[in-house]
């Protein structure tokens, strides 16, 4: 047992380290307080431009508040900006590049992870290899086979890029996830008969949600925002997607800069939902895929 001396000797030592605990808790609860700010202040700012009027933006007075709010840029953004329309073009772009870069690389993952074949280690360099293409190198091929198969001016111009460079990234994290899964799963499966897409349906596919989930949402993140590809091969309005709808308040004499914030509001508005709804689900599916495997 301690002595009253030393239990004596013992508290500065136990005072010290609290104090230095504290200290460090204050400094990342103030790191953490400074991202807070900077990430939501542009969401915010965004927000009080969309309700300005053009004079009051052009005037240089960032920060200020709205002398009226102007509701009505809500009202031109979805009318002359052709809100639904593009949004109805974007939400299917998405719903079916999101459909496929699912099964794709849920398909790809679980060959590479948990078949021993001789190139699977080769496939999956080839995949990462893919997440290292820039999409502006492939702007000038595309547009040439696009040009052959009489396919410009379609959403199959877009929907086969975007799942071509999204497949990559779905495969890194599936993968990883799936190589962590016991063998012990599978082996009791085929004990009880299952064959191979039995146990990709039944067994491996449920547990993969939380990185699918993570993979549909990364998908739809960098889909909802693409503009290069959309510019380059759509050009019929009936088809553009929701980023195109800021061209609608942009004329060769004016810019309506009000109702441009309005529309991006608008624009943004879907993303920040989801995002807010299953962010958990985007930790837990990267936790998952990468530091499991």
């Amino acid at each position: 047992m301690q002595t009253a001396r030393e239990i004596a000797a013992a508290k500065p030592a136990t005072i010290r380290r609290r104090k230095r605990l504290s200290f460090v808790k204050i400094i990342v609860v103030g790191f953490l307080s400074l991202l807070v700010v900077t990430q939501v202040y542009p969401l915010l700012w965004l927000f009080i431009y969309s309700l300005k009027t053009n004079e009051e933006i052009l005037s240089g007075k960032f920060f200020a508040l709205p002398h009226a709010l102007q509701w009505s840029n809500f009202t031109a953004a979805i009318d002359a900006g052709h809100y639904f329309q593009y949004l109805k073009n974007s939400l299917f772009v998405t719903s079916v590049t999101m459909v496929c870069v699912i099964l794709l690389g849920s398909l790809a993952s679980f060959a590479i992870a948990r078949f021993k074949w001789k190139y699977g280690q080769l496939v999956m360099v080839i995949f990462l290899i893919g997440m290292m293409v820039p999409l502006q190198a492939t702007l000038l091929p595309l547009m040439i086979i696009f040009k052959n198969l009489h396919a410009l001016n379609t959403h199959i111009s877009i929907i086969l890029p975007y799942i071509a460079f999204q497949t990559p990234i779905a495969v890194f994290i599936l993968s990883g996830f799936m190589k962590s899964i016991p063998a012990e799963i599978e082996e009791s499966a085929v004990m009880d008969g299952a064959g191979v897409f039995r146990i990709f349906w039944s067994i491996i596919l449920p547990i993969s949600i939380p990185p699918m989930m993570t993979v549909c949402i990364l998908t739809f993140i960098n889909i909802w925002n693409e503009y290069i590809l959309a510019a380059t091969f759509i050009s019929s309005e009936r088809l553009k997607t929701l980023p195109f709808g800021v061209n609608s308040f942009v004329s060769q004499y004016s810019v309506n800069y009000g109702a441009i914030g309005a529309f991006l509001v608008l624009g943004a508005l879907p993303v920040i939902i989801i995002y807010f709804l299953l962010a958990d689900k985007i930790t837990k599916g990267m936790v998952a895929g990468a530091v499991k495997g």
